[in-house]
């Protein structure tokens, strides 16, 4: 098995636990402060990482660029603003649907990836995109009687719109990390992918201090007095990130984040058993088919 897989799986899990941590925090905060937290408290554990990769595992620190301060800075900011949409989107349905809109993002990971990298798929890992994305459609029209119409309604109501233009900024932001990452020269791809996530972190966090400073001073006193549920969403974040970054500076965008995909079927395991929401048939169907598009990404890619 390629390394990249069973990163990817894990990096799924901790987006997971930490999406899970951020819907619990959506009451307690704004949009901005549940969508600060998971970059103020993460980015210290970014930079001890890259210090841990440095001084423990001998791994030279590479040499920053102009490309790579580009990208950071585009994927960073492409990142802010996917995960504020995706918080939002919280409020207007369901855990497990509201997340469910967001996974187009890898055929839309792909179209950028293609554009701005030049990175050609397999036939048969296309199919195998498609075959994933229509379980998110399926999932999309659960709770609906099934047809043309309501599934035409679906995908133009402003859940859909938000939760496909969230997928596709964060497919934006996966594709300029890959590009960040691939443009420092060495010495391997963990540590570009430290560097990448400890530099993008940070500028991450002083753009949205800056920003609640501006808009809302309050909202920083409620991120503070939060520390103790916030701080484990930072944690879960940069873990997520960590794998992520790491697997996409190994693999084409499109491939890691269509694998990415079984972070859905956590997502409906932790609505079952965390927010006690009931999954329907045509709900499990959709992940069915997710599950079997990621099946055939892996045999095809």
């Amino acid at each position: 098995m390629e390394l990249w897989i069973p990163i990817t799986i894990g990096a799924a899990f901790m987006q997971n636990v930490r999406t899970t941590l951020q819907k619990k925090l959506q009451g307690k905060l704004g949009t901005r402060g549940a969508s600060f937290v998971r970059f103020g408290y993460g980015f210290p554990v970014a930079i001890l990482y890259v210090l841990g990769l440095h001084f423990f595992a001998g791994f030279a620190l590479p040499q920053v660029n102009g490309a790579f301060l580009f990208w950071s800075v585009v994927g960073g900011l492409a990142q802010i603003f996917a995960t504020i949409m995706l918080v939002y989107l919280f409020t207007l349905r369901n855990f497990a649907v509201g997340t469910a809109y967001s996974k187009t993002e890898p055929v839309q990971a792909a179209i950028f990836g293609l554009i701005l990298l030049g990175e050609r798929l397999t036939t048969g890992a296309v199919l195998a995109i498609i075959v994933g994305v229509l379980g998110v459609m399926l999932i999309s029209v659960a709770r609906m009687p099934l047809s043309w119409g309501n599934l035409f309604k679906a995908l133009v109501s402003r859940t859909a719109l938000i939760g496909i233009a969230s997928g596709g900024v964060f497919g934006i932001s996966a594709v300029a990390y890959r590009s960040a990452a691939l443009s420092l020269d060495g010495p391997n791809p963990i540590m570009q992918a430290a560097v990448t996530l400890a530099c993008v972190t940070t500028f991450q966090t002083v753009f949205m201090l800056v920003w609640m400073l501006i808009k809302d001073k309050s909202e920083i006193v409620l991120v503070l007095k939060s520390w103790r549920s916030s701080s484990l969403v930072g944690l879960s974040s940069v873990l997520g990130s960590m794998g992520w970054f790491t697997a996409m500076a190994m693999q084409q965008v499109a491939y890691v984040r269509a694998l990415g995909q079984i972070e859905l079927i956590f997502t409906f395991i932790s609505a079952v058993f965390i927010f006690k929401e009931r999954i329907n048939r045509m709900e499990v169907a959709g992940c069915v088919l997710i599950v079997t598009g990621i099946l055939f990404l892996l045999l095809w890619q």
